[in-house]
């Protein structure tokens, strides 16, 4: 028994940016970089590189960064000594060509191209007032609203352009910047989206997650700080803080789902973490079972610290095929019911007769956790358990992570008890909100300065959001007007 090839029913990562200075092949660098940041996003990828004498190139395309940057002849049309990359998830706008980054535009002061993770909140509203001033858009992507900010600033310098721009908009978002004279490195007043500073002998990496700091080989430095823009030329780093001090929001998610296990978010070992927050959820809710089964492969660290905290075994209950990709189903109807059988398997003698423990990192609509319970069922288990690396998420995100509607979310609409017969388990459980911030090192969540973005659990957003109605009950109703 087999799950669809289908994973609308998860999160889906924001994007990855990254960025290479003074690299003798820069651009080789970055599609490394890129390669394991792939996680972050697998629509679309781009480079753009800088060679001799500010003469910029780009090479983009729609797929996974192997099958675009695999070909030796596109890296050598990508020459220089600095480069810029992005993978793009699509938060807005379609997925088109025209929307992968990184964007670039020729300015009077020469090229400038830029990358963007993360979501602004008030991009229609600057969209609106800058169509009306004269800009011509060519994408649909809130990061070219960044674009024509620049344009159309009366700022000298390049860097004043940029801060000018940074501070009309409001959101999330972390960016890498490359123009004639330097690379740069910015994130929002909160923090709410990562980027981190490393080196490689006298080259220098911006990069969303470490973990493509260790495929090219570079020492980790620090992270970007929430609000500082880092510049990077031929007389190394440079650091500016143009925003007022504001309590951190790094964004909770990326310790739960989104970051690489092998990555160090904020000074924290991702691995590490999810294994801490499944002993929380087992002090929580354990129930007695005789095994515990991740569902692949996001839930395995979370499950691995659930079964030594609850002292009963961990088994790879369910297989994940890793070579199957998405389009291999697309053609018909008939193709897709097929690939049932082709990306997750239940491994039938771990599961039959046995009390089973599902661990995963999040539910969303429901679907498929309600498919995998009747595949470990189908499969002869006793029993089946879920337990949640998360708390309920019964909010969307408007920050860079491409959420359904809160319509959408089975936990906006249901209770525990009601979401655990919709998706079939003998008893259901989420890690609580405090368990969460216990397992991040901190007593409790302190509601008035929470340290995190955790709007997803709480509806507690930080940031204005200024393109959309004030309140859920209207944005629903924009949602089925829609429909």
């Amino acid at each position: 028994m087999s799950l669809p090839l289908s994973d609308d029913d998860k999160f889906h990562e924001e994007c990855g940016v990254l960025g290479v200075w003074n690299a003798k092949d820069a651009a080789a660098l970055v599609a490394l970089g890129l390669h394991a940041l792939q996680h972050r996003g697998q629509e679309a990828s781009g480079i753009v590189a800088m060679g001799e004498g500010g003469q910029f190139r780009t090479h983009k395309g729609l797929g996974l960064v192997g099958d675009i940057f695999g070909d030796a002849k596109v890296m050598a049309g990508l020459p220089g000594r600095a480069a810029v990359g992005h993978n793009r998830y699509a938060t807005t706008g379609e997925t088109a060509i025209r929307n992968v980054q990184p964007l670039f535009a020729d300015f009077e002061f020469g090229g400038f191209a830029v990358a963007h993770n993360g979501n602004l909140t008030n991009a229609a509203q600057l969209r609106r007032a800058l169509v009306r001033r004269g800009c011509l858009f060519q994408s649909s992507t809130d990061s070219e609203v960044f674009v024509h900010l620049i344009a159309i600033s009366l700022y000298s310098t390049v860097l004043d352009r940029l801060i000018d721009a940074l501070k009309q908009v409001q959101g999330a978002y972390s960016l890498v910047a490359l123009h004639n004279g330097a690379l740069i490195g910015a994130r929002d007043p909160l923090g709410v989206r990562p980027l981190v500073l490393g080196r490689l002998h006298d080259s220098w990496v911006l990069a969303s997650e470490t973990c493509a700091l260790d495929i090219v080989g570079a020492d980790f430095v620090r992270d970007v700080e929430p609000g500082e823009i880092v510049i990077i030329d031929d007389n190394g780093v440079q650091s500016v803080k143009p925003f007022t001090a504001a309590p951190e929001r790094f964004c909770i998610f990326e310790y739960i789902y989104f970051a690489r296990p092998d990555s160090v978010v904020e000074g924290t070992p991702v691995y590490d973490t999810r294994k801490r927050i499944g002993a929380e959820l087992a002090r929580e809710s354990h129930v007695e079972a005789d095994l515990v089964v991740p569902v692949p492969d996001s839930g395995v660290p979370a499950a691995m610290g659930y079964a030594s905290e609850a002292g009963i075994p961990f088994e790879l209950g369910i297989i994940r095929n890793h070579y199957v990709g998405r389009t291999f189903i697309e053609p018909t109807d008939q193709i897709r019911h097929l690939g049932v059988k082709l990306k997750h398997s239940a491994n039938r003698p771990a599961l039959e007769g046995k009390r089973v423990i599902l661990v995963d990192d999040s539910i969303v609509r429901g679907t498929t956790s309600k498919k995998i319970v009747e595949m470990v069922r189908q499969a002869g288990a006793a029993e089946v358990h879920m337990r949640i690396s998360s708390p309920p998420t019964t909010h969307s995100c408007y920050y860079g992570i491409d959420t359904p509607d809160r319509a959408h979310l089975l936990a906006a609409q249901n209770d525990v008890a009601a979401m655990a017969k919709l998706i079939g388990v003998d008893s259901l459980a989420f890690i609580s909100l405090d368990g969460l911030y216990r397992a991040l090192g901190r007593p409790g969540r302190n509601a008035a300065n929470p340290g995190y973005c955790d709007a997803c659990f709480t509806g507690d957003y930080a940031i204005p959001l200024t393109d959309w109605p004030a309140n859920e009950e209207q944005r629903t109703k924009q949602l089925q007007a829609s429909l």
